[in-house]
């Protein structure tokens, strides 16, 4: 049985060595405009975790912490290694975590194509197929009657979670693969910006070690500015009042010198 405390623990700890190593990086540290999320927000910080295998200072021990967590929440899953479970990491950062669990755990692990820019959906993903042939959306084994579980880094609005889905079910009917199980999804963080209650009300149960919203940016308060704290904390309540050229204007005239 997985204890949810050291689960926590985990989540403390590597929240703080991913601020510590710049894969969380602020306006007010690091880039004084901000950045526009995939999907067209704008946001005060921004989390980057596809450096997490090779950021110099301790970055090894840093991915197999991630990968000891991820592990632990797919074993709280029900996933082991019996020839019957798979992972399927979302290109990009998910594939370095997905290989991570792979090794903590031997459970097998396959990966997702990164996709054309445009291709947004599920149903964007068949589209794509007819338009450019059968070309491989994912790569890996697996069979029919397997269950797998999508890996990435973070979840936002479970949009992209819901695209790396689509491609595995439509390599599975280009392979003549059927009866699979795909409703497990597990992250490293979760924005908590709309993808938890998605994901439940379609049916998948999504795992985060770090809820960022309510209990991320709090484990890093002592790390933050104030006034930098006071701010994600605020655009995380509502990020609305963050998308007008005046709220970002004196956010950046706030940045750090």
């Amino acid at each position: 049985m997985v204890k949810n405390e050291s689960l926590e623990e985990l989540g403390k700890e590597i929240v703080q060595r991913l601020y510590d190593e710049g894969m969380i990086r602020t306006w007010y540290r690091d880039k004084p405009g901000g950045w526009v999320t995939a999907s067209g927000m704008y946001t005060p910080f921004f989390i980057n975790l596809r450096l997490i295998s090779s950021v110099p200072s301790g970055s090894i021990d840093l991915y197999k912490k991630a990968g000891q967590a991820i592990a632990l929440m797919l074993n709280d899953a029900g996933f082991v290694s019996d020839g019957k479970h798979r992972l399927v990491g979302v290109a990009m950062a998910g594939i370095a975590l997905a290989n991570a669990a792979t090794l903590m755990t031997g459970i097998p692990s396959l990966y997702t194509r990164k996709l054309p820019e445009e291709v947004k959906t599920a149903d964007d993903v068949e589209k794509y197929l007819k338009a450019h042939g059968q070309k491989a959306l994912v790569e890996g084994d697996f069979k029919s009657g397997d269950k797998l579980a999508i890996v990435d880094d973070l979840v936002t609005t479970f949009g992209s979670k819901l695209l790396a889905i689509g491609q595995v079910e439509q390599e599975a009917k280009q392979r003549g693969i059927t009866n699979i199980s795909l409703k497990d999804v597990v992250v490293l963080i979760d924005r908590e910006q709309g993808g938890t209650q998605r994901a439940k009300e379609l049916g998948y149960n999504l795992r985060a070690l770090i809820p960022f919203a309510s209990k991320g940016v709090h484990w890093l308060k002592g790390s933050l500015a104030p006034i930098e704290y006071e701010t994600i904390v605020d655009y995380l309540k509502d990020p609305q009042s963050y998308q007008n050229k005046e709220a970002q204007d004196k956010l950046m005239g706030m940045a750090k010198k």
